[in-house]
């Protein structure tokens, strides 16, 4: 079957890499974000999905507008039975939802309608769900309404990270699209509306969004962390400096103390008091500094910890 697939991220390039493998796939085009500067004035990058499609010599487009009638001409004459959509980061418009013969198809990492939008793996952790999963949708104009074609689920277990559950989703995505892309290409389908009324949604996360409140649970703030662990991080401001922690746990520490009081400093971490108990930052990272170990920490920064 003949294939437009779009993403831009590091799990989007492992379902390509993937779809390349199946002999009865034909990846006519790769759609990507166009390349961006990580840092003003500095090296510029491309998506990893952009290096995965030239590594295997795919056609690749990073258009910055996807109504720019030159691409758009380009992309109208290929033919397509499938758009496959895994984390491209742009609303498709209309016309490229029309393209394919049989079904513009979306990869999304959650059980939907929960958690449509922009941060679903994200939004799971944060919540403390107990599961989560893959679903495959055939899109429409409207963001992760369509209706669904198969949907999986996976435990999220205590040690999930925002890295080791995306990974381990989108391991699962792979396992399954042989079996979801078989069924539409032979037309053996059925497709389930989504209950509005069950939706919820996900915007995209912002830097500022790693600031610690400690008025909130321990609990709540574990998982933030585990939400935030690739980017942005979880971070608190002490004595003006805003602080990056690296490595955290909740303690069964006792303490009356008020929440966000540093009620312990030694080497084995920096005991905070929250809401409800205490949690440990065992690794830490001051502004434009490595991350360092709370052993270290409290060689080098006793004093700027102390009450």
């Amino acid at each position: 079957m003949n294939i437009i697939f779009a993403g831009s991220p590091y799990p989007s390039a492992k379902i390509l890499d993937y779809l390349t493998k199946n002999s009865l796939n034909k990846v006519q085009a790769v759609l990507t974000k166009p390349d961006a500067a990580k840092k003003r004035g500095k090296k510029v990058f491309e998506s990893i999905v952009s290096e995965k499609a030239k590594s295997l010599n795919l056609y690749v487009y990073k258009p910055v507008e996807l109504n720019n009638p030159e691409f758009k001409e380009k992309v109208m004459k290929l033919d397509v039975d499938i758009l496959i959509v895994s984390a491209y980061g742009k609303i498709l418009p209309n016309w490229l939802l029309e393209l394919p013969k049989i079904m513009p198809i979306n990869i999304h990492y959650s059980l939907l309608p929960k958690y449509r939008g922009a941060s679903p793996i994200q939004s799971s952790l944060i919540n403390g769900d107990n599961y989560t999963g893959v679903s495959f949708m055939k899109m429409n104009e409207k963001l992760d309404e369509g209706d669904i074609l198969e949907s999986f689920k996976i435990k999220i277990e205590n040690d999930h990270n925002k890295n080791s559950l995306e990974e381990d989703l989108s391991n699962l995505a792979i396992s399954k699209i042989d079996k979801v892309l078989k069924k539409v290409y032979s037309s053996n389908f059925s497709l389930k509306k989504q209950n509005n009324n069950l939706a919820s949604y996900c915007s995209k996360i912002k830097k500022a969004d790693s600031l610690l409140d400690f008025n909130n649970t321990s609990e709540s703030i574990l998982n933030k962390y585990k939400a935030y662990y690739e980017w942005p991080g979880v971070s608190f401001v002490h004595k003006k400096n805003i602080i990056k922690i690296a490595k955290m746990h909740i303690s069964d520490h006792l303490s009356d103390a008020s929440p966000g009081e540093i009620i312990k400093f030694d080497k084995s971490g920096i005991y905070i008091k929250t809401y409800n108990s205490v949690i440990v930052i065992t690794h830490l990272q001051f502004p434009n500094k490595s991350v360092i170990s709370s052993n270290d920490a409290f060689n080098a920064y006793k004093d700027f910890f102390a009450s």
